[in-house]
């Protein structure tokens, strides 16, 4: 007869494991080498009875003291059961984990379990000035309510659902797996433990009925696109004492016409006139408050960027606020009277180059470059 391996290696974990650790190692392996998994492997059957019994020694304080200090030798003794799983096995609070993967049934629903709401989603499209200020908005959702024809029960007034005939109520099926035996969601109810002959017409059985809600969302200032805001218990009705789901609010901020955002500053590219940005000016700047009066210096060239302290978008986190910064683009005339283009050619023969410091930077570069 083989020698048993060291149970810590068979789950492959340090001698000093915890608790938590153990149960982890052990629904990973068992999981891999079920035979439910592996139909016909005898190497994967005899892998996880392996696992099974490491686990049930190294799961057992009192056992895994007596390994830990006698090896195999010491499990010969009264107490230990050599792979049997009843009365106190330490299995009964992984079982629902392991056959939950195996089977995809987590462990079976019990009967009359309340069920929680479903969640809900909604996207909510607001302006750029919202976006910035904050607003309060009404919303209509469609959620999925009790219906009050069958009280939630999905049967047809004057009916009730019967048991189920395969479950016994029970929800659940047991059967044996190998030396185990397993509980599985009934697949006649669903793990409801009862079946409707005679649904109701105005759930059709489901016990629910679709409605709207209108909701009041409070949307705190900064916020952007992609924000989500989650408002809970807002979400479908809860079933049979479960509780409500909730409602997330998905935030869509439309485009400005003027306006972008990069952070909390705010961007308005502000066109100007070849004389405006050569004699220097005054402009109403456009910002999220009103306009504002700004002073263009004289010879401001295009690309210049100005910033307006403070009028920009509050931090989404509620401190700190950004700046509003504003770009200048300078416009070369277009379809020009014979007069101005008269006084253009004008200005241009009496200003050589000594007025254009982009242009001459520029060309000197280019001498130096070539020399």
């Amino acid at each position: 007869m083989a020698e048993k391996r060291d149970y810590y290696e068979v789950l492959g974990i340090h001698r000093n494991a915890a608790e938590a650790e153990i149960k982890k190692a052990f629904r990973r392996m068992a999981v891999q080498h079920h035979p439910d998994k592996n139909p016909g492997d005898k190497a994967a059957e005899e892998k996880f009875k392996e696992l099974s019994e490491a686990y049930e020694v190294l799961s057992d304080p009192q056992k895994r003291a007596q390994y830990d200090q006698f090896g195999h030798a010491g499990l010969n003794g009264p107490g230990f059961s050599g792979g049997g799983f009843g009365g106190g096995s330490p299995f009964g609070d992984i079982f629902g984990d392991i056959f939950g993967d195996i089977f995809g049934g987590g462990g079976g629903r019990q009967r009359g379990r309340g069920r929680r709401g479903d969640d809900l989603q909604y996207t909510l499209d607001i302006s750029f000035e919202e976006s910035a200020s904050g607003i309060e908005r009404q919303i209509d959702v469609p959620y999925a309510k009790r219906c009050t024809t069958c009280s939630g029960s999905g049967a047809k007034p004057g009916t009730e659902p019967k048991t189920c005939p395969a479950c016994k109520g029970a929800g659940q099926v047991r059967f044996q797996q190998g030396f185990f035996s397993v509980s599985k969601t009934c697949g006649q109810c669903n793990g409801e433990g009862r079946i409707i002959d005679s649904p109701c017409t105005d759930c059709r059985g489901t016990g629910s009925v679709r409605d709207k809600k209108s909701i009041t969302v409070k949307v705190p200032p900064g916020v952007e696109t992609g924000v989500r805001l989650k408002l809970s218990g807002e979400g479908g009705q809860g079933t049979k004492g479960g509780g409500n789901g909730d409602l997330y609010v998905y935030i869509e901020v439309r485009e400005h016409s003027l306006f972008r955002r990069e952070g909390n500053d705010v961007i308005c590219e502000t066109p100007i006139s070849f004389t405006q940005a050569a004699l220097g000016c005054e402009l109403a700047i456009p910002t999220l408050e009103g306009k504002v009066s700004m002073k263009i210096p004289e010879g401001t060239q295009t690309g210049k960027v100005f910033r307006l302290r403070g009028k920009g978008i509050i931090s989404l986190q509620g401190y700190g606020k950004g700046d509003q910064l504003v770009v200048l683009r300078v416009e070369t005339p277009a379809n020009l009277s014979s007069r101005q283009r008269e006084l253009l050619e004008e200005f241009a023969q009496i200003s050589g180059e000594n007025v254009n410091p982009h242009h001459n930077s520029f060309f000197d570069k280019v001498k130096e470059m070539f020399s």
